[in-house]
């Protein structure tokens, strides 16, 4: 029985663990290695209670949740600002969409944190308000009131026109 609860649980992982990777990617406005530890914690706190998370209506939806919400802890961690200034950055695989996904990155990173995660709950994700409200532990309106403000806010800082940044 034990091996098969283990064998369920890398099947799921294994399933979602690049989607949990690209949603911390957003999350953490392009930190690739603080992206891979979020996804690392997630997983760690899944498989501890796999037993009972595996028997929820949608557990790729618990795992966001509990993604969500460990992005939120390292937020509040004093530590979490500390940035290392002479490590050289990945190359990208592809340079076409480079110029728009660096200026959307950066614009993503200057939103405060839980500006950022409703941003890319809502519009990354694809979810609800009410999805949104329960996987950030917050009402509806405190959720919609941060889309508004974030939405303007990445409006000022990329400006009403993206076109210039799409590739032809």
């Amino acid at each position: 029985m034990r091996q098969a609860r283990a064998d369920e649980y890398a099947q799921f992982a294994a399933v979602r663990a690049g989607h949990l990777y690209r949603s911390a990617c957003l999350l953490t406005a392009g930190d690739t290695h603080l992206a891979e530890d979020l996804v690392q914690e997630t997983l760690g706190r899944l498989y501890v209670r796999w037993r009972r998370v595996s028997r929820v209506e949608n557990p790729a939806g618990y795992a966001q949740t509990v993604l969500m919400r460990t992005f939120l802890t390292h937020q509040r961690r004093r530590s979490s600002t500390e940035r290392a200034t002479d490590v050289l950055p990945d190359v990208p695989a592809d340079g076409r969409d480079t110029p728009l996904r660096l200026t959307l990155l950066e614009a993503l990173a200057r939103l405060p944190a839980k500006d950022r995660a409703v941003v890319v709950l809502r519009y990354w994700e694809d979810r609800s308000v009410e999805e949104t409200a329960q996987a950030m532990n917050a009402s509806s309106a405190a959720v919609r009131t941060r889309c508004v403000r974030a939405l303007g806010r990445l409006r000022e800082l990329l400006g009403e026109d993206l076109g210039e940044y799409a590739s032809p």
